[in-house]
């Protein structure tokens, strides 16, 4: 995601705080720190879309991690009318994508 801060007081910021609870299981960072996340609108209709990614196409939790950030965000957050996750593939993750914070965690600093 290109401009990875949001108002702390926004929606937006909000899906990130809920996103940070969700952890690829083989790392011990969350999804959003990963760089996995790569954009958050939320819409004047309370609609929510993510698009994220995974770390590679052969990611064994691909079929519920996603499920998993939208089931999260719908729980924690009842004020949003609907919330629709997409996987893209464009661009493909890497780890330059990952926070400082990130890397410094598992020790690629």
């Amino acid at each position: 995601m290109h401009d990875r801060t949001f108002p702390p007081d926004s929606i937006e910021k909000q899906i990130v705080d809920v996103i940070k609870t969700c952890y690829d299981p083989e790392i011990p960072v969350d999804i959003f720190e990963l760089g996995l996340i790569y954009d958050i609108q939320v819409g004047e209709d309370k609609m929510a879309n993510v698009s994220m990614t995974l770390t590679s196409p052969a990611c064994p939790v691909a079929g519920t991690l996603p499920p998993e950030v939208q089931n999260k965000i719908k729980a924690t957050l009842p004020n949003l009318e609907d919330v629709s996750v997409e996987v893209v593939w464009d661009p493909p993750w890497n780890t330059d994508m990952m926070s400082e914070a990130a890397k410094l965690e598992l020790g690629m600093m």
